[in-house]
């Protein structure tokens, strides 16, 4: 597939930038890539950066707004998602007599090696013509490479609410393997989270400690729920299949 023409700069952890044509990038290029710009931190600024802890990457990765942020959670969350990079390049290049210069929010690779690039706008400014026209040739230059583009806004607020509770129960480290492969064993026919604990509280020893560990289950997708709706004690439960663990 080929777009529009477009030039590409991905900056290495040394401080070198290799320039390349988009057609020619590959994405074993990002293997040693570095987020283009440093996240700063300092009184009166006008945007929240922040580092946020991936469970995907086992690692720190920035945002740069508390809007970059619910977004990249819900990414770190997605069973398909395998690897992220904030802001993974530069591009720049001709938009019909428009010269246009663009550092894209995100890099996506999913377990079936597709990569997705993404923008985080909020909702309300997605229809300026600055912005509208700007992401309109990010879409044609990055499809046109044979990579997905998404413009990604605000969040079903229920769904972010029950994430970032999930969130706090995401590293793995601390679930020992085998106590997370005895709880996925018995949890495999529906029950509601509370039946859930009572069910899994033989194997940690402990109420709170089962509990813990069958929230580890749900963000892990070994669990699924209608997180649609608040989270709570009588929210029913279902066994993941293969599918749904990988997406």
């Amino acid at each position: 597939m080929t777009g529009p023409e477009a030039t590409i700069r991905i900056r290495r952890s040394d401080h070198r930038v290799d320039v390349s044509d988009l057609r020619d990038v590959r994405l074993r290029q990002f293997d040693t890539a570095v987020p283009w710009r440093e996240f700063r931190w300092y009184r009166k600024q006008r945007h929240f950066s922040g580092s946020y802890w991936s469970a995907t990457m086992e690692a720190p990765v920035g945002y740069e707004s508390r809007l970059e942020y619910v977004n990249l959670l819900l990414a770190d969350f997605d069973p398909r998602v395998v690897w992220i990079l904030s802001q993974p390049f530069l591009v720049d290049g001709d938009d019909r007599g428009t010269a246009r210069r663009h550092v894209p929010d995100y890099l996506i690779i999913h377990a079936d090696d597709s990569a997705c690039v993404v923008d985080v706008k909020p909702a309300e400014k997605l229809s300026r013509p600055k912005v509208r026209d700007s992401l309109a040739w990010s879409r044609r230059v990055i499809e046109g490479h044979g990579w997905e583009y998404r413009v990604q806004s605000e969040p079903d607020p229920v769904v972010l609410a029950n994430v970032q509770f999930l969130g706090g129960y995401r590293r793995r480290f601390q679930f020992p393997d085998a106590e997370v492969a005895a709880a996925t064993e018995v949890l495999r026919t529906p029950l509601t989270l509370g039946e859930a604990v009572r069910v899994v509280a033989p194997i940690e020893g402990d109420g709170r400690f089962a509990r813990s560990l069958v929230l580890h289950l749900l963000w892990m997708r070994h669990l699924n729920t209608d997180l649609t709706r608040p989270l709570s004690t009588t929210s029913l439960l279902t066994s993941a299949t293969r599918e749904d663990q990988s997406g």
